[in-house]
């Protein structure tokens, strides 16, 4: 049994440790992980870990936390009512072989779907239902792929969402332009916003722009230090999963009188700094998607959502023959694919799934 730890002051600092064999008491169950995924996406809930609270979730030794990353566990041991040994979960978790929790069967509510589970730690009373809530699955061939995605896939498709519902007073954007073009939930959007044949553009290092250009679903990609040679017209959207301040200052200063949303959502560039300054055009905004699951499910409930978006990420998946499962088993495997991901090496079309043992 063991925990990765990583350095709440510098993210590119790991240390796995043993984990000494809990002794639960009434309410709590053992989860074994079974398998979960690693992207930038990881990275992202480490930097803004303790603005939004993603390091209380899985409580650590001062001056360590464990990051959170989504997948599989199953419950090999219980003291809780109405939570059996052998149920197999998929949620949030800590990249560890083992975690404890107080889960109970969920609550009637539009934001928990049907067949979930809740954990109802007081370390996470807080945390949005999104988080805290473990819905029972079995065994499925397609399990790789929604430990990925997901949670990427559905934070695209709460953003394409948003996109096609804009007031009248900001016109439907005719061009969207993603940064980070080459993470997970950049590329879900990508294929969503290409679906409804609105036009793409994406920011992304030079060394990727020839890998991203062969899977097809950007219709123009940029490097970032080209940006200020663009031109675009109409209406444009621009969502930032970069989190570079320098990034954001290019795109708005160079079609500040063009764009209609600067959205913001994740950090894949976890060491640069925040978001500061006066920029032209609109002011950039935080999109949270545990806001937006609320907000849907109160219309359509938790489990339609979920169903609507699980649809849309197979569409997605069967179109995207590109894909590559990688699976990576034990501590070792675990540290040297983290630093991969971490130093921004990873290929786009790499899906990581840590089996922990």
């Amino acid at each position: 049994m063991w925990d990765l730890l990583t350095a709440r002051d510098d993210l590119s600092k790991t240390e796995v440790r043993p984990m000494p064999a809990p002794e639960l008491v009434d309410g709590e169950v053992l989860l074994e992980v079974e398998r979960f995924a690693l992207t930038s996406n990881n990275i992202t809930y480490g930097r803004v870990g303790d603005s939004f609270g993603y390091w209380r979730f899985f409580p650590a030794p001062h001056g360590w936390g464990r990051l959170p990353c989504w997948g599989f566990a199953r419950v090999v041991r219980s003291r809780a009512p109405g939570v059996a040994e052998g149920l197999r979960v998929y949620g949030y978790l800590p990249m560890s072989t083992h975690v404890t929790m107080r889960l109970t069967p969920g609550t009637a509510r539009a934001d928990v779907p049907d067949r979930a589970y809740v954990d109802t730690a007081a370390h996470r009373a807080e945390g949005s239902a999104t988080y805290n809530t473990y819905t029972a699955m079995p065994a499925d061939p397609f399990d790789n792929h929604r430990a990925v995605w997901r949670p990427l896939f559905s934070t695209a498709y709460l953003l394409d969402h948003d996109l096609s519902q804009a007031e009248p007073a900001q016109a439907a954007p005719t061009t969207v332009v993603l940064s980070s073009a080459s993470s997970k939930t950049a590329m879900g959007l990508a294929w969503l916003l290409h679906r409804r044949q609105i036009p793409v553009v994406g920011l992304t290092a030079a060394d990727k722009v020839a890998a991203l250009t062969r899977h097809g679903l950007y219709h123009h990609l940029v490097s970032y230090d080209a940006i200020a040679d663009q031109n675009l017209h109409g209406p444009v959207a621009f969502v930032d999963f970069a989190g570079n301040p320098d990034v954001v200052a290019a795109v708005h200063q160079r079609f500040a009188h063009h764009l209609t949303h600067s959205i913001i959502v994740g950090a894949t560039h976890w060491d640069a700094p925040a978001h500061g300054g006066d920029l032209p055009g609109p002011t950039p905004t935080l999109f949270f998607a545990p806001e937006r699951v609320r907000s849907l499910s109160a219309g359509i409930g938790g489990t339609e959502l979920l169903q609507r978006m699980d649809t849309a990420m197979r569409d997605f998946v069967a179109a995207s023959t590109w894909l590559r499962i990688c699976e990576h088993t034990g501590p070792d495997a675990l540290q040297k694919i983290y630093n991969t991901v971490i130093g921004g090496h990873a290929k786009p079309e790499d899906l990581h799934i840590i089996k922990p043992s």
